[in-house]
């Protein structure tokens, strides 16, 4: 399922694509999704490993929801690669895709329509298929949630 899926007609793209849990079944990392970065264009065609927290999804949702010309939103980074949105105030967008041992790259496009609150649809279906799970009563100490479906 698409967590970001932005696509110009010259063919630039880059998709977040969230493939299922990390461990489903473990406590520790049941609730951890992993998903596919891929970024293309011209100079670049590149799949990326990304494993996105559910701290990572609200923070993400918290920034793009308010992301404005001249401020940046940022996905990922802790635990290896990012992705950093920044509009311009001409609506091209810049995507730097960066993984410290592998890639850093920037990518410009000029979304269609309104790709934040189609944004903000995909991230609610990801959070609809894929949804907490799991509560840390204390740090380091996981429980599963109540409503967990064993």
């Amino acid at each position: 399922m698409d967590l970001l899926h932005l696509a110009d007609p010259d063919g630039d793209r880059c998709i977040v694509r969230v493939t299922g849990r990390f461990q489903p079944g473990v406590l520790t990392g049941h609730d951890i999704l992993r998903a596919d970065v891929l970024a293309s264009a011209s100079f670049v065609n590149a799949r990326l490993d990304l494993y996105l927290l559910p701290h990572d999804l609200d923070s993400w949702e918290q920034q793009v929801s308010s992301l404005r010309p001249g401020q940046t939103a940022s996905i990922g980074g802790d635990r290896g690669p990012s992705l950093d949105f920044q509009i311009h105030e001409d609506g091209w967008l810049s995507i730097q895709v960066s993984d410290p041992d592998r890639l850093t790259t920037v990518l410009g496009t000029r979304p269609q329509g309104d790709w934040i609150t189609e944004h903000c649809g995909r991230l609610e279906q990801v959070r609809l298929a894929w949804p907490r799970e799991v509560t840390e009563t204390a740090p380091g100490a996981y429980e599963w949630n109540p409503n967990h479906k064993r």
